[in-house]
């Protein structure tokens, strides 16, 4: 059931890719997810790219966390079962609530298009600091 009250409300969002190959240029994922966030007119207060690192994914999410302006961060990539993909270490370890569900349904729909690669993403989602 949609709540009705929340139909056409405007998020103040911000958008990272972790990755080590991405540039602005060949960002897909990035490109795609502010497109679809400007097609519903969401806001992108902010897009930055970073290296598969703790303390780069870690330092951009707590600045983000302290601008007023950002109510939902969302950060693609690094999510997979490499050594270099860090971003499930970062971000878990950081979220103040854990979306229960999240992975399992993003490894579900990801199916349906992949097939069983899907099972290499350790997607997670929740709450930092009073933001999604």
């Amino acid at each position: 059931m949609m709540h009705k009250h929340n139909e056409k409300s405007i998020v103040n969002t911000a958008v990272l890719t972790v990755s080590d190959t991405r540039t602005v240029e060949n960002d897909e994922s990035g490109k795609l997810i502010k497109a679809l966030l400007s097609e519903k007119n969401h806001i992108v207060h902010d897009y930055k790219i970073t290296k598969d690192d703790i303390a780069l994914i870690d330092s951009i999410v707590r600045s983000w966390s302290e601008d007023e302006t950002i109510q939902v961060m969302i950060i693609t990539g690094g999510t997979g079962f490499t050594k270099r993909d860090v971003t499930y270490e970062a971000i878990s370890k950081m979220l103040d609530k854990e979306m229960q569900g999240f992975g399992e349904l993003f490894r579900s729909l990801s199916y349906t298009e992949i097939g069983p690669k899907a099972m290499f993403s350790r997607a997670i989602a929740g709450s930092f600091h009073n933001k999604a």
